[in-house]
């Protein structure tokens, strides 16, 4: 799992990626994160990146982020699904929809 230093989303974006929107304050977001990192070292061909969603408005700006944490797929640069919630069968879902 990356977890954005800076801004830079669309930079770090391979051709499959599944992204956590999430916040510090977030106690949801705080829930999920550790599952999501855990999925990510079970899953191949797929990138997992955590953004900040506070900090990084510019990668936000990416997806349709209303509450967090959101979950959203990008193939090929572009946004494909999201989903929000803090249940780690939302990824699931996602990542089967991105298959």
């Amino acid at each position: 799992m990356i977890e954005l230093q800076e801004d830079n989303l669309a930079e770090v974006l391979t051709p499959r990626a599944v992204v956590l929107y999430g916040a510090p304050w977030c106690g949801n977001c705080r829930l999920l994160k550790p599952k999501f990192k855990k999925l990510s070292g079970e899953t191949e061909g797929v990138q997992f990146i955590y953004v900040n969603a506070e900090s990084f408005t510019e990668s936000r700006g990416m997806a349709d982020v209303s509450n967090l944490p959101t979950i959203a797929t990008f193939a090929g640069g572009k946004l494909k699904a999201q989903k929000q919630g803090n249940k780690i069968d939302l990824v699931k879902e996602l990542l089967n929809e991105l298959a």
